[in-house]
């Protein structure tokens, strides 16, 4: 148990309630598929997942969490990563799933990665914007963020909020709050979309394709046998109080305006001739 009052002011707990967790990939992850092309080392510092032409790779968390905030430094792949995904998320199981996700789509050398955010609830999701980034993410570690609590969904890298998906279930909006998810990542070839629709396909002769992982931090309510860390109901672990305290502040508004208007390049509320009746409702 520790406390959970550490970093950004956007996500106030009733502090004792949280489990926090920081960073040794053997004690927090299994490797689940791609053979030794998933790789811990370093002491459970350091992670890496491969793909080549015969698989990718991916690994999840030990752990359930329903509401948090989790943070993991990410290196992505180098050069000519076209065709490639390399995927983060949070997700719960079956057909009406929840999930939180990053997706970095890869690009031709020179051409900047997409960061990619959906939003699934109860098994549907359609709720995708896109980003570029404002530095080059193969360089060095950059940290990505998740925060989710009753209210809302905050997506940040760096610590700089890019999305916020409220809770809109006032307006018939259903919002993930009653399912634990794990911390899922996986990299994997997906040229038949992922460059240019499909136009630019992997190319096998710069594989295999890396990319690294450190810094696991989670302070969340944790999910086990049916129980949270938290108490038997997660959404009272948010004091009455918390709720006022719990929006983003004046400097985090205008980095959120600045990342929007300056590096957001698809956003599913604007996209008409998909929506030709108008945007989804918790757009509005």
């Amino acid at each position: 148990m520790g406390l959970f009052c550490n970093g950004f002011s956007l996500f106030v707990m009733v502090c004792s309630m949280a489990v926090v967790a920081s960073g040794n990939f053997h004690q927090d992850f299994d490797l689940t598929w791609g053979d030794r092309r998933a790789k811990i080392f370093n002491g459970g510092q350091l992670l890496s997942l491969s793909l080549d032409k015969v698989s990718g790779s991916g690994f999840q968390s030990k752990k359930e969490y329903l509401f948090g905030r989790i943070d993991m430094q990410l290196k992505l792949v180098a050069g000519n990563s076209a065709g490639t995904v390399t995927a983060y998320y949070l997700s719960s199981q079956g057909p009406t799933h929840d999930e939180i996700d990053f997706e970095f789509l890869g690009n031709l050398s020179g051409d900047p990665y997409i960061l990619h955010t959906n939003v699934f609830t109860q098994g549907k999701g359609n709720r995708e914007q896109q980003f570029y980034l404002w530095f080059d993410p193969t360089r060095n570690f950059h940290t990505y963020s998740i925060i989710w609590n009753p209210q809302h969904i905050i997506f940040l890298v760096d610590s700089v909020p890019i999305r916020v998906f409220k809770n809109a279930e006032s307006i018939g909006v259903p919002f993930p709050k009653s399912q634990p998810m794990r911390i899922y990542s996986s990299l994997w070839n997906a040229d038949d979309w992922a460059t240019r629709g499909g136009l630019v396909k992997t190319d096998w002769t710069k594989a295999p394709f890396t990319a690294y992982y450190r810094n696991f931090k989670a302070n969340a309510c944790t999910w086990s046998y049916g129980t949270s860390s938290c108490g038997s109901k997660p959404s009272t672990a948010f004091s009455d109080g918390a709720w006022k305290t719990n929006e983003l502040d004046a400097p985090s508004r205008r980095r959120l305006r600045w990342v929007q208007k300056y590096f957001m390049i698809y956003n599913y509320c604007t996209d008409l001739r998909r929506f030709p009746q108008g945007p989804p409702p918790e757009c509005k």
